[in-house]
């Protein structure tokens, strides 16, 4: 028994007309009757067609300016109607509802009229119900009926009806799977917008990368890399590369004075914010030379050639900033290998997405950061205008870094953190170490956690190696005792009341 089935019934309406004609000739001249309603019922008399009205067939005129125009039984009977059932069709006979076997709809431009900066009136009113409506119910019926979901796919619709009104249940099926592809890209823009931006429903490329996170994993990047940089020397990003950029430009965004930072496997080993760049970057690599080798570095301001004299010597993979000099670009230019990137001004998604078992986790991001009226005093000490300064500092970096971790600062630069530790003790010890084997001297430095201390243990430690001010979310049942063991050395402790893991 053959599949194929005569298309006696369209049913067309769009909101774009571009392309349609060459369709509706070839259905006139396969003698197709046609359906259709407003502008399109207008546009296809226009091309001398006879239509048969919408509200002829439903009895109801077009209403809610236009909100409502085929969402009626005689609309949605006549496609889903399963053509096998001697019960669908006594009832489409009972009814008198027309089997409909071609659809052709496309959708109201919900993504443009967001990306013109329309009011939001005019958004809500480019979602479209009845369209969306028309194309998974055609879809759904693909056994018997024909869907065409957009323009895109007027050319095969063409290329078929050139060789007679008939379709085969093969060619349907595909049709039916650009439909539903079209009705879930469409829904999850409106789901986007909703949301705030939602990365999920973003138009992106894709980019094949040399590898993933190790040679043996295949990678790739979906997403618009030119619309965040312009990347002007160097070799491709590779799958590290992209995650360590990605760390360092959150981490930059958070510093608003001259700022520079030195990350490794997505941690900053160096962070300083001082009255140059040049000065910056000099206090950043002291926090750790060692590992700075082969890093990714980040600065908030125009890399000026003193800057790059300075960091010419050191071998990095990436440097990213929001300009260069002529002269700074050079110097830096004079290893092939190095990627050298242009930050553009760019909105990120505020959300985030990671996959885990056999789904996807999405979360906001975190947008909180503190400043020093966010830091309440719990001591009878209360930090310096120094001290407080360089709370804010550790703070906003304990925020971009791996949990647990700690961070010790000095005087705007990043002195050592013990971060991505399973002990919070740990954390504090190996930036202890850490700090005092790159000769940095502890007293009248700050201490921030990214969350509370469950025991006086890390105020105890910090404070005999000159630890003078401490800053923590709070919220442990035993505040109490880290508080006590404050007061009783004189050491100054704020909370901010908000954590910062990072995992």
């Amino acid at each position: 028994m053959s599949d194929k089935i005569a298309l006696k019934n369209a049913l067309i309406s769009v909101y774009h007309k571009e392309g349609l004609e060459p369709i509706v000739r070839q259905l006139v001249r396969h003698g197709v009757n046609i359906y259709s309603t407003g502008g399109t019922q207008t546009y296809l008399e226009e091309l001398g067609a006879t239509v048969l009205r919408v509200e002829d067939l439903t009895g109801y005129p077009s209403i809610l300016g236009g909100r409502v125009k085929t969402l009626h039984p005689k609309v949605f009977g006549g496609i889903l109607g399963r053509r096998e059932l001697a019960d669908d069709l006594l009832q489409l006979d009972e009814y008198e509802i027309p089997q409909l076997d071609l659809v052709i709809v496309d959708l109201y431009p919900f993504e443009d009229t967001v990306a013109s900066g329309a009011a939001e009136e005019d958004i809500i009113e480019k979602i479209d119900i009845g369209g969306i409506s028309l194309i998974r119910a055609a879809a759904k019926n693909f056994k018997d009926v024909v869907i065409i979901p957009s323009k895109d796919q007027y050319t095969a619709l063409g290329g078929i009806l050139e060789h007679g009104a008939e379709t085969t249940l093969a060619q349907r099926k595909a049709f039916a799977t650009a439909a539903f592809a079209v009705s879930s890209h469409y829904d999850t823009a409106i789901h986007g917008h909703f949301s705030g931006g939602s990365f999920a429903h973003r138009e992106v490329g894709t980019k094949v990368l040399r590898y993933g996170e190790n040679p043996h994993q295949q990678g790739w990047f979906h997403g618009d890399m030119e619309a965040l940089f312009d990347q002007v020397h160097g070799k491709e990003l590779s799958y590290n590369n992209l995650l360590d950029i990605d760390a360092a430009v959150n981490l930059i965004a958070d510093f608003t004075e001259p700022t520079f930072a030195i990350l490794k496997h997505n941690n900053a080993c160096g962070l300083a914010s001082r009255a140059t760049l040049a000065e910056a970057y000099g206090a950043a690599l002291a926090g750790d030379p060692v590992s700075a080798f082969g890093g990714v570095l980040i600065a908030n301001r125009e890399v000026d050639a003193a800057t790059a004299t300075a960091m010419h010597d050191l071998f990095f993979e990436v440097i990213i900033a929001p300009s260069y000099s002529n002269d700074a670009l050079e110097i830096l230019k004079q290893k092939k290998n190095r990627v050298i990137l242009i930050q553009k001004p760019c909105a990120f998604p505020d959300r985030q997405f990671r996959t885990l078992l056999n789904g996807v986790l999405e979360q906001d991001r975190d947008l909180s950061t503190q400043s020093a009226s966010d830091m309440r005093p719990v001591t009878t000490e209360v930090p310096t205008q120094r001290e407080l300064a360089d709370l804010v500092f550790a703070n906003k970096l304990v925020k971009h870094t791996k949990s647990n971790t700690i961070v010790l600062a000095k005087d705007g630069q990043l002195l050592a953190s013990g971060c991505g530790m399973t002990s919070r003790v740990d954390a504090l010890r190996f930036a202890l170490t850490k700090a005092k084997s790159f000769g940095f001297d502890l007293n009248g430095a700050v201490m921030a956690s990214d969350a509370f201390f469950p025991f006086p243990d890390c105020v105890e430690i910090a404070g005999n190696e000159g630890i003078c001010a401490v800053v923590q979310p709070g919220g442990s049942i035993k505040d109490k005792d880290s508080i006590d063991y404050c007061n009783a050395h004189g050491i100054a402790m704020v909370m901010t009341g908000v954590r910062h893991f990072k995992h």
